[in-house]
């Protein structure tokens, strides 16, 4: 797990890649190439957990030196991979080397073979062509710029704004508030890209002017499957399990993130069996006791299975002392409350380990969430019906924002327009009262994904939702989060859930072994009432959230912040409206996501706007 950084036409020294120690303290390389008329600089930092010699330094070349690659990341498989490759005298045991000679001989699209977490940069020299990959979920994050003649490629968005300038794009923002993020290939700058999950960025070196495009390698879907439901359970476990043995391939010692909840508790089971040592367990609660902390079921957790269990607390004064610090971090300001949790949990990690496993991705791949059971009860619910529900909850002064979503649902037909009101912070109608912009662009993102995943082909509308919060939500929220925060600490942070050979199997059964109306994860907790105890499969779901709905109640530390007007935030924000939400929230509507989304813009603009 490292951070790369490559440029056509814009040369950098050791101070801009140094940008980025934290994601590489083992080390660094550079190198420079010439492809026609067009100058490259190729740089890496490292940190060390597979290969730990020399020969697993980067940037590497083959020995006729026509590819060098820059990679992130980690392929689980590669070994495997290794008897496909001919001719080739291995330095080392790294997954780099295999990939580097893999490419080559095979081409850039055989990466739809390598089953792991990624992003790289490679130069064919011969073809006169950089190609950027990204993993098929989107693990780990990959940044780009293009101009005329230059280009720069990066795992963080510091080093391109010292070598580019940009600007805030409205449009972008828009977007942001709606979705809670921002989707790929956007970002809030206007020139700053991200490669999609799943894609090649494909640079033409053969002219002066650069040319780009951008196309899907893939392999998404393996068809519908009929089988026993107690054949697929013994099925899933045996994926999940061989999983969690591959995503061991390490060097260096392998630890967990530990919540009370079932998909870490089932990682940390599976991972046990499997490692020669007593494994550490990691958690994070909170000072002020709220329905949030699950450090009780985690240490429960972790005695079951014999870890050695650390924790750490924070409180509402650390969560304002680390939100503008995270909020940096992350590089792109996010509606997702649990950032900071992450921050003090890795803050826990670091120091001890370099990598760890976690459980994001069964949400989203089995229907963890409440939207699921929302939009299955949307299309139960007779259109009829639709406006005077919404009615009766005005009248009755219903203020949960998650039932407020799910009642303005129900009687949209059309499956993105559903999925947007259930995805939506900020109500399309709320945007232009706050930045003076509609959103214009949400729907063509998730329709670009919608058409590319051929979603229309899925029988259930949930299995839609499923598929496309896999391939952008998770991507763009959760796992970037978690991958800036885990590398600000110099930690890889691993997800089992996402193996491909586990995503493949689980999106070709049948709706109802995953999710059903009141049922959700139906074949995962399975599987978890034969590893753990009744005790811990039963407990109820918490979701690795903040008490940030209590803590947003003190409104004037938040009006301080938020409603500043020598602010950068107050040139892009109308005050009247962001105290609209606030003061919403002190009556008791819920707008923690709403008010965190503020904040987190507030702190990014401070700095990058």
């Amino acid at each position: 797990m490292c951070g790369i950084l490559g440029t056509v036409g814009l040369p950098f020294d050791e101070s801009i890649l140094n940008l980025m120690s934290h994601r590489g303290p083992d080390g660094s390389g550079m190198i420079c190439l010439t492809v026609g008329e067009h100058h490259l600089t190729l740089g890496h930092r490292r940190l060390a957990i597979v290969d730990l010699t020399a020969a697993g330094h980067q940037p590497m070349q083959t020995p006729c030196g026509m590819y060098s690659v820059v990679y992130n990341g980690e392929i689980y498989n590669h070994m495997a991979l290794r008897p496909d490759i001919n001719n080739v005298i291995f330095r080392g045991h790294s997954d780099t080397e295999t990939i580097l000679h893999y490419i080559a001989q095979r081409g850039i699209d055989a990466a739809r073979d390598f089953n792991g977490i990624f992003a790289l940069g490679l130069v064919d020299t011969r073809a006169r062509k950089l190609f950027l990959v990204r993993d098929p979920f989107g693990v780990k994050p990959l940044y780009y710029f293009h101009q005329g003649h230059t280009f720069a490629f990066s795992s963080e968005i510091r080093p391109l704004r010292r070598l580019v300038d940009d600007q805030v794009d409205r449009a972008n923002l828009a977007t942001l508030l709606r979705l809670r993020y921002s989707p790929s290939p956007d970002t809030l700058f206007r020139h700053i890209h991200k490669v999609r999950p799943g894609h090649v960025l494909e640079v033409d070196l053969s002219r002066p002017e650069l040319r780009i495009r951008t196309y899907a390698f893939a392999s998404w879907g393996g068809g519908n499957i009929h089988i026993p439901y107690g054949e697929a359970v013994k099925n899933y476990g045996t994926l999940v399990e061989e999983a969690v043995k591959r995503q061991l391939m390490s060097d260096v010692e392998v630890g967990v993130l530990l919540s009370g909840g079932i998909d870490s508790a089932v990682i940390a089971a599976l991972m046990q069996r499997h490692v020669p040592y007593r494994a550490k367990a990691f958690t994070v609660g909170f000072t002020d006791y709220d329905m949030a902390d699950e450090v009780a079921c985690a240490r429960e957790t972790a005695a079951l299975i014999g870890m050695e269990h650390h924790v750490t607390r924070m409180g509402f004064h650390e969560f304002l002392s680390t939100l503008r610090q995270c909020t940096l971090i992350v590089e792109e300001p996010l509606a997702t409350t649990s950032v900071i949790p992450m921050f003090h949990l890795l803050q826990l990690v670091s120091g001890t380990l370099k990598v760890v496993l976690c459980g994001q991705g069964a949400d989203e791949l089995l229907g963890g969430y409440t939207r699921y059971q929302g939009e299955i009860c949307a299309g139960l619910v007779p259109r009829a019906l639709a406006r005077p529900l919404r009615l009766l909850a005005r009248i009755i002064g219903l203020r949960d924002d998650r039932l407020l979503r799910g009642l303005r649902c129900v009687g949209e037909r059309d499956d993105l327009d559903r999925f947007l009101v259930a995805y939506s912070v900020f109500e399309e109608k709320q945007i232009p009262a706050l930045i003076g912009q509609r959103d214009t662009k949400s729907a063509e993102y998730l329709r670009y994904f919608f058409d590319l995943l051929q979603c229309q082909t899925c029988t259930k509308s949930v299995e839609r939702m499923m598929s496309l919060d896999l391939r952008m939500n998770l991507a763009d929220d959760l796992l970037l989060y978690t991958d800036k925060i885990a590398m600000h600490h110099s930690v890889e942070c691993r997800v089992p859930m996402l193996d491909f050979e586990v995503v493949r199997f689980v999106e070709s059964l049948p709706c109802h072994y995953k999710i059903a109306l009141g049922r959700s994860k139906i074949v995962h907790k399975h599987l978890a009432r034969q590893l753990l105890p009744s005790s811990v499969v039963k407990r109820p779901k918490k979701g690795f959230l903040s008490p940030t709905r209590t803590w947003f109640m003190k409104r004037d530390v938040l009006r301080d912040v938020l409603l500043d007007r020598a602010s950068r935030f107050a040139s892009f924000f109308d005050l009247r409206a962001v105290d609209q939400v606030l003061a919403e929230h002190e009556r008791g509507f819920d707008r923690q996501r709403q008010i965190f989304l503020l904040l987190s813009l507030y702190y990014w603009m401070s700095e990058y706007a």
